[in-house]
């Protein structure tokens, strides 16, 4: 199952690996960004078994583990760097092994420094898709960094960008770049940005689609009442994390789930592969990036290529029986 990157020339598998959860420990003292339960050995062997379960698509950011996710990515993808499309983002500032966010830059300077320390830390010459993972960078101020990020492409180092907003006004001032191939959306089951959604695939744009299993609650996984361990980002009640309350499942979103559970396990599929395939049935420019801690979860995501898209009528039935939310932004 494929995805065409109409602008960028690119072409992946219909869904990419999302490697914030391997990233391990951020080291961050004044907020916990972490996903409890990683191992690096296993993180790069759950990588590998994603590639050969069909995945060509890589999405990870330089902030995740203060770089060490992509480390662990450039270790996986060693020997075989042509089958896959790296992406990567910058724009939080950090130290190496002691993350400390809270702080951007977009600096035509900063971003120089980062594509380099990002090239260095993937161990590759070229990044395929670079994003400003600042989402409240200001529209009106984001015109230099498309400068500097075109000046990248002539330069060889990155082959198309793209920003990770879920703010129209800000894709659109990206995709006015002529080497702009993609932006990253929120989108599952539960919310997305319709209006979003069909302004990339008028421009043509990879739409990648960040947080597809509502951070691992539509797995089914965790039950009523279950706590998750202290450190996971899951516990850190940013105000964004909706799906999770107090390191628990929200049962607003439990009840919403249940609701739809029949048909998103319809054809034999898992609760996470209807979810992924809900997704597939929202736009033919839709590209979810699922995250995973080992590799039976990264191939679960990866097979759900080959059951492919709910049809048109159980996407929209699935979306009125978990009550969907058009954010509209």
């Amino acid at each position: 199952m494929k995805r065409q990157w109409e602008r960028a020339g690119i072409e992946t598998s219909a869904l990419g690996l999302g490697c914030w959860a391997v990233a391990g420990k951020w080291n961050d003292p004044a907020a916990s960004w972490e996903w409890h339960g990683t191992d690096d050995t296993e993180s790069v062997r759950a990588i590998r078994a994603g590639i050969d379960a069909g995945v060509t698509l890589l999405d990870t950011a330089d902030v995740y583990g203060s770089g060490h996710s992509e480390v662990l990515v450039g270790k996986a993808i060693q020997g075989i760097r042509d089958r896959v499309t790296l992406a990567t983002k910058f724009g939080h500032l950090f130290e190496e092994k002691h993350a400390n966010l809270g702080r951007t830059d977009a600096s035509p300077a900063y971003i120089r420094r980062a594509v380099e320390g990002s090239l260095r830390r993937l161990g590759t010459d070229r990044i395929d898709l670079y994003q400003l993972h600042i989402w409240e960078h200001p529209p009106e101020e984001a015109g230099e960094v498309v400068e500097v990020l075109e000046q990248l492409v002539k330069e060889g180092k990155i082959r198309t960008y793209g920003w990770s907003t879920d703010v129209r006004a800000s894709v659109e001032v990206f995709a006015r770049g002529p080497h702009c191939g993609a932006a990253q959306i929120l989108l599952n089951v539960f919310e997305g940005n319709d209006r979003l959604i069909a302004y990339g695939e008028g421009k043509g744009l990879a739409l990648l689609c960040r947080s597809p299993l509502a951070m691992g609650m539509l797995s089914g996984r965790y039950t009523k009442g279950e706590t998750l361990p202290g450190g996971d980002v899951r516990t850190s009640n940013f105000e964004w994390i909706t799906w999770f309350k107090d390191g628990k499942v929200n049962p607003n979103y439990a009840r919403r789930l249940e609701a739809a559970r029949e048909i998103l396990t319809s054809n034999g599929r898992t609760l996470v592969q209807g979810a992924l395939a809900w997704i597939w049935a929202k736009s033919p420019n839709t590209i979810p990036i699922p995250g995973f801690k080992n590799t039976a979860q990264a191939v679960e995501n990866a097979r759900a290529m080959e059951k492919g898209p709910l049809t048109a009528e159980q996407a929209r039935q699935v979306s009125e029986l978990v009550a969907y939310e058009d954010r509209n932004l």
